[in-house]
């Protein structure tokens, strides 16, 4: 039965959906989970000198809480690893004391061809039943990047509100939240996460709260408006701001973070050239020096 498969919030760190996020946190305060999104290692991991099995070693070596594998590192994206993969890795994470905090896929809402978004869909779904057999809370998605040519941004939010929606609907089956995320794609700024959110109207809707991606304003200002759907982040060594990419001030992130209470997974994301292996840590113990700070913990 399906519900046999569903993700138990209390054991996911997602207590509650996501729209009655707000009022529980506010109930219960903060509490900092660190998470490693392993686009971190993604050339590593494309070019297939590691894998998945070497990055949850090295996120046990470096204490993380959590580990959030995309599903394209996964044997054969964009199927669905077989039962016996995902078993060996959700036991292996469990033995070495790591949540699985999320995974995603890449899929284009935007695209007006309405077979390759049903393709998206279908897609979308069979990574949901994954997520749900390996105890992962949520499967992270894209709004898109087609240019939509011919069509007008409004037309794109109905037919992409629509997708969303079937998606959540069929992910509330098995307990797992669609976590939409804001990538300066065709979701570019705060208010179009509250339009999509309006739209889509469901409770199995959360949001990827992308750091490094509002570079139209403020980036802190459109965090605080939007912070109220996050469900899982992408927490990144550099932010946009006045049009320029700027070192992000942890000190003044986590304050708004811990002032809302938030109690999810914070999976950290380092991007660019560099030794991952170098690179993680060194983002890791900021944000640890940061989150021990007496006034923000």
């Amino acid at each position: 039965m399906k519900s046999m498969l569903a993700v138990p919030f209390a054991a996911s760190g997602l207590q509650v959906l996501a729209t009655e996020m707000p009022s529980v946190w506010s109930k219960l305060g903060h509490k900092f989970k660190i998470s490693l999104n392993l686009y971190s290692f993604n050339k590593l991991l494309m070019d297939k000198k590691i894998d998945l099995f070497d990055v949850l070693d090295f996120c046990a070596e470096h204490n993380f809480d959590a580990i959030d594998p995309t599903g394209y590192y996964f044997p054969g994206y964009p199927d669905v690893p077989s039962d016996e993969f995902m078993m060996k890795f959700k036991k292996q994470a469990f033995l070495l004391g790591l949540d699985i905090s999320g995974t995603g896929v890449r899929n284009d809402f935007a695209n007006p061809d309405e077979n390759s978004r049903e393709a998206d869909v279908v897609m979308i779904k069979k990574w949901v039943e994954a997520a749900a057999k390996m105890g992962i809370p949520n499967v992270r998605v894209f709004a898109g990047t087609n240019q939509h040519l011919g069509y007008s941004r409004n037309q794109v939010f109905e037919w992409m509100a629509k997708d969303l929606k079937t998606c959540c609907d069929f992910a509330k089956q098995y307990g797992v939240i669609i976590a939409i995320q804001n990538h300066n794609d065709f979701i570019k700024t705060a208010a179009d996460v509250d339009r999509i959110f309006e739209m889509v109207d469901s409770e199995w809707l959360g949001l990827n709260l992308d750091i490094g991606s509002y570079r139209q304003h403020d980036p802190f200002e459109e965090i605080q408006k939007n912070i109220k759907y996050a469900v899982t982040w992408q927490i990144k060594e550099n932010m946009w701001m006045d049009g320029k990419e700027t070192p992000t001030d942890f000190k003044k992130l986590f304050k708004i973070i811990k002032d809302n209470g938030y109690r999810g997974y914070l999976p950290l994301e380092t991007l660019g050239e560099g030794d991952p292996y170098k690179k993680v840590p060194a983002l890791l113990e900021k944000v640890n020096n940061t989150t021990t700070l007496t006034w923000i913990k």
